[in-house]
């Protein structure tokens, strides 16, 4: 009988040791990684190089990797085919939503998601809070993209130039007090998909007699977890096209 020690079973925290680091194998390759070398991999993925190379080559059997020629390992078709049916039955909404139900609940206000529509950003997602009086915004309003703190966040994670988009990007969020209407006050932060390209801004609103500046830098925490924890599922693992923000936050 072999000893539970050694087995390439182990269950470790209620999963397979075996099956992590065969994950944490193929995590290694980063977008752009046309092939990698047994050294390079196992380094990345923290591992010594003989359970490095037992793990390729049992990934192999499966083409869920690919050793070349020149000896280099990358990621096989079967890796390809998983990706191609995960995002043919992804659907964003099935994502944003929980997160938005989770803002909520954490800060107590209103959360919504936005997106970029040319020069204005679209609202395509919202919960409210429980609040009786909230700042109201329909699921498709469209809305000025440079005023507003979910608008002034996507506009700085698209490239502007100026202030205050150099100071959102280092923050990775943005408050707005009064900015499009007068009684109502935002804080916002970026929200990333796959390949780490900006999808939108999600954000937390009410009215300002409420959310004083003290107070909306205090959820500034919570909307940022959320929206970083939103982007990890969106766009995977952190990779050198990972923003600043985000590897800044995430814990």
């Amino acid at each position: 009988m072999r000893n539970s020690s050694t087995s390439p079973i182990v269950e470790d925290r209620g999963g397979v040791i075996a099956v992590t680091r065969a994950l944490s194998l193929m995590e290694a390759f980063e977008i752009g990684d046309a092939g990698l070398s047994l050294a390079e991999i196992s380094r990345r993925a923290g591992m010594h190089k003989t359970t490095a190379l037992r793990l390729a080559r049992t990934l192999a059997l499966s083409s869920y990797m690919v050793q070349t020629d020149d000896g280099l390992w990358r990621l096989g078709p079967a890796a390809g085919w998983l990706g191609a049916r995960y995002q043919a039955g992804f659907d964003v909404n099935n994502v944003v939503e929980p997160a938005l139900h989770e803002l909520v609940k954490t800060t107590g206000e209103s959360a919504s998601f936005y997106v970029r529509e040319g020069n204005i950003r679209s609202c395509v997602a919202r919960v409210e809070g429980p609040q009786s009086v909230r700042h109201n915004v329909r699921i498709g309003e469209r809305l000025p993209l440079d005023k507003g703190a979910p608008g002034r966040v996507i506009l700085a994670f698209s490239g502007a130039k100026g202030e205050p988009y150099e100071s959102i990007r280092e923050r990775g969020f943005h408050i707005s007090m009064g900015e499009r209407e007068s009684e109502v006050s935002s804080v916002a932060a970026p929200v990333f998909s796959l390949n780490w390209r900006l999808l939108g801004s999600m954000c937390i609103s009410g009215p300002t007699s409420r959310l004083s500046k003290g107070i909306l830098e205090k959820h500034a925490k919570s909307v940022v977890r959320a929206a970083n924890e939103l982007s990890y599922a969106l766009a995977g693992g952190k990779s050198a096209s990972t923003p600043k923000a985000v590897s800044k936050w995430h814990p």
